[in-house]
């Protein structure tokens, strides 16, 4: 197994030779760039303050989280994020201060690992963002949630009704009023697929709501906007008297209205 001797001593010298580190005279903090590569094919930068001759604070300067966010994935507005989060820094032996700030401590002796371990840190909670997208469905519909607790509204989770057609359709919320009854789809990403099952759905339990219940059925569709959406499908929408709801005007006056039924 000699072979295999060399292929780790290069990896060693490649690693050394890719890790370059910068000194601040007037903070006192030491930049560590290293090879690793970060959310936008940059490559993870780390830093270093000297605390005791013997203690040392690593830091991300906040870049994680932030970057995080300018990618749409806000860790806070989300108890499942915030868990896994939790999970990953626990895991690591990693600190968040400040909210947004990833910290660890660590002694002369425990340099090397506590330095590996932080970077392994960052690079898992990079990985939120792809991990996002696989459960980003479920995931704005949870947002969607916080907030029409937030606006104090009285809603029921994964409503279910019979249509005409005999068959049961589900939309993420329905809001009861006095004469009204407002049953809401969340769309991370609409297309015509799942805008044309909506529309389908909520016109095939319209009569029978209506019948049963006295009141006139409403439609509304909430549009995570920070993906581009195509004006044909808000026009589909408008054509069907359904409304649409644009998740970057949610605390727009106007756009709360269409939350507000009668």
């Amino acid at each position: 197994m000699n072979w295999i001797i060399p292929l780790i001593d290069d990896y060693h010298k490649w690693l050394k030779n890719k890790t370059i580190t910068t000194w601040d005279n007037q903070t006192g903090w030491a930049a560590i760039s290293t090879p690793f590569i970060g959310l936008f094919n940059d490559v993870i930068e780390i830093y270093v303050q000297k605390k005791t001759d013997t203690t040392f604070l690593l830091s991300d300067g906040g870049d994680t989280l932030q970057n995080l966010e300018l990618v749409g994935v806000n860790i806070n507005a989300s108890s499942n994020r915030k868990n896994i989060l939790n999970q990953i820094l626990i895991n690591y032996g990693v600190t968040l201060m400040n909210d947004n700030e990833l910290v660890t401590e660590t002694d002369l002796k425990s340099f090397p690992s506590k330095k590996h371990n932080f970077l392994s840190a960052i690079m898992e909670i990079n990985d939120l963002y792809v991990l996002a997208k696989n459960n980003v469905n479920s995931i704005f519909k949870e947002e969607v949630e916080q907030y029409l607790a937030e606006e104090n509204l009285i809603y029921t989770n994964d409503f279910i009704c019979k249509g005409t057609t005999g068959l049961e359709f589900a939309f993420d919320f329905q809001i009861a009023a006095k004469s009204t009854e407002l049953v809401i789809k969340t769309f991370n990403r609409m297309d015509k697929s799942n805008l044309t099952n909506f529309l389908f759905s909520w016109e095939d339990i319209k009569s029978v709501r209506q019948k049963s219940t006295k009141k006139q059925v409403l439609a509304l569709a909430i549009i995570n906007d920070s993906n581009k959406v195509n004006e044909t499908h808000i026009e589909a929408l408008n054509s069907k008297k359904a409304t649409s709801f644009l998740w970057s005007n949610k605390e727009n006056l106007v756009e709360k209205k269409k939350l507000f039924i009668n």
